[in-house]
């Protein structure tokens, strides 16, 4: 009789809409949309509360979203390179791979015009209909994003779980999702990630050792001093 390998529990975060069980442990993908989720909420609050004349904090909002653009950016490009195509040559639903990638493409003007409308308030040269705008861009933003994330939990993850084995995914995140960062841009990255984390959640990051989670605590709070001056403290 042939063992059969004990499949991994799912992370599952609070706003997350699925997490289907399969043999590929998905920690990693769950935890970049818990850190998405909350960039969301936090960026649709702030634009629409920060007052047109309050410069500083428009630099500093500015400056954040370009680190919430980029690691989206590198995330999608992840998936489009390199698991999509994989799940379409392994036979994966046609009709999930096609809707996940158009939303990808209707999410990218949304973030080239917040990042356009808080670079012109950052520099002083927006007004009042520029922050409405924004603040309307970044609940688009918000809203859009969020459903896509539902939808590729309900729905993509299933098929990653069909059609993928933990090799396949661990090879995808050595090969694909990992080279997307430099070594520069690697501690950030750690620490909005790691941001808010038990000790067990932050051992379920990929690649993840408990020698090296002390290097991840101090990225976090690195992380969490520059937020409190972005957004304020949190509640």
């Amino acid at each position: 009789m042939t063992a059969t390998a004990a499949r991994p529990a799912q992370l599952l975060f609070p706003g997350q809409a699925a997490a289907p069980d399969g043999p590929v442990d998905l920690a990693g993908m769950y935890l970049m949309h818990r850190g998405f989720r909350r960039d969301l909420h936090a960026f649709a609050t702030a634009t629409a509360e920060t007052p047109v004349g309050d410069r500083s904090r428009w630099v500093r909002l500015s400056r954040r979203f370009g680190l919430f653009a980029s690691v989206l950016h590198k995330h999608h490009h992840g998936e489009d390179i390199g698991l999509w195509p994989l799940l379409h040559e392994r036979g994966a639903d046609k009709s999930v791979l096609d809707a996940l990638e158009a939303e990808h493409e209707g999410i990218d003007p949304l973030l080239r015009a917040c990042t356009a409308d808080l670079a012109a308030l950052a520099a002083g040269t927006g007004d009042v209909a520029t922050q409405e705008r924004l603040a309307d861009c970044t609940a688009r933003l918000r809203d859009g994003l969020c459903a896509h994330l539902a939808h590729e939990e309900r729905d993509g993850m299933v098929e990653v779980q069909k059609h993928l084995t933990p090799e396949d995914w661990h090879r995808l995140d050595r090969e694909v999702f990992a080279p997307e960062y430099s070594p520069r841009e690697v501690p950030a990255v750690i620490g909005w990630v790691v941001s808010g984390l038990t000790r067990d959640e932050m051992m379920r990051m990929p690649g993840a050792k408990a020698a090296l989670l002390p290097f991840a605590r101090f990225f976090a709070w690195r992380f969490d001093r520059a937020e409190a001056r972005t957004f304020g403290p949190r509640s």
